[in-house]
């Protein structure tokens, strides 16, 4: 997908503190792509990925991606994959929002959407890794876990000596099994 409109659309009031204009939420195209690197490079707490990664990410994995637009303006994004060796599982890589969105219930209207969009092939899990301290994004996916009646699940996964830079470990989360909604 290089321009084309994006096929799954979900519009919804913009609650957060910036714009009044109406929220949309569907599939990222290539030209989101320095977008989600701008979001991810201001949220000053995510790990930035190269721009490059961010094009690649709107064109292979639009469909397990999504992204949140005010008057046609990026404001958010949530990247994801479906794991290849648990095809049931989908793999939430980033999920950022702009400053002038937060506190407007974005970030979970953009994983529901996601949700929603691969259930239908077969998706009945969710997994991320996040830090300890990261008590934001905790509290996200807790509330997600809780909104779908589903498990949460937390157990350690990348221990910060795996890596080679001054990086906190990463516990994984798995949500799930999550039921139609």
């Amino acid at each position: 997908m290089t321009g084309d409109k994006p096929s799954h659309k979900h519009e919804d009031r913009n609650g957060g503190s910036g714009s009044a204009g109406r929220l949309e939420i569907d599939t990222p195209v290539v030209a989101d792509g320095p977008e989600l690197y701008r979001i991810t490079r201001d949220s000053a707490v995510l790990d930035v990925n190269s721009s490059y990664a961010y094009l690649l990410w709107c064109r292979d994995f639009s469909q397990t991606s999504a992204v949140a637009r005010v008057d046609g303006a990026v404001v958010g994004f949530v990247t994801g994959f479906i794991r290849p060796d648990a095809p049931d599982t989908i793999v939430v890589w980033q999920i950022a929002v702009d400053a002038s969105q937060r506190g407007g219930g974005v970030a979970g209207k953009l994983l529901n959407h996601l949700l929603d969009r691969v259930q239908g092939r077969g998706v009945r899990f969710l997994e991320t890794t996040i830090t300890p301290d990261n008590t934001a994004s905790i509290k996200l996916f807790s509330a997600l876990a809780r909104d779908r009646a589903a498990e949460i699940n937390s157990s350690e996964l990348f221990t910060a000596d795996l890596f080679p830079d001054s990086h906190l470990g990463e516990d994984l989360y798995r949500i799930g099994p999550l039921d139609a909604a």
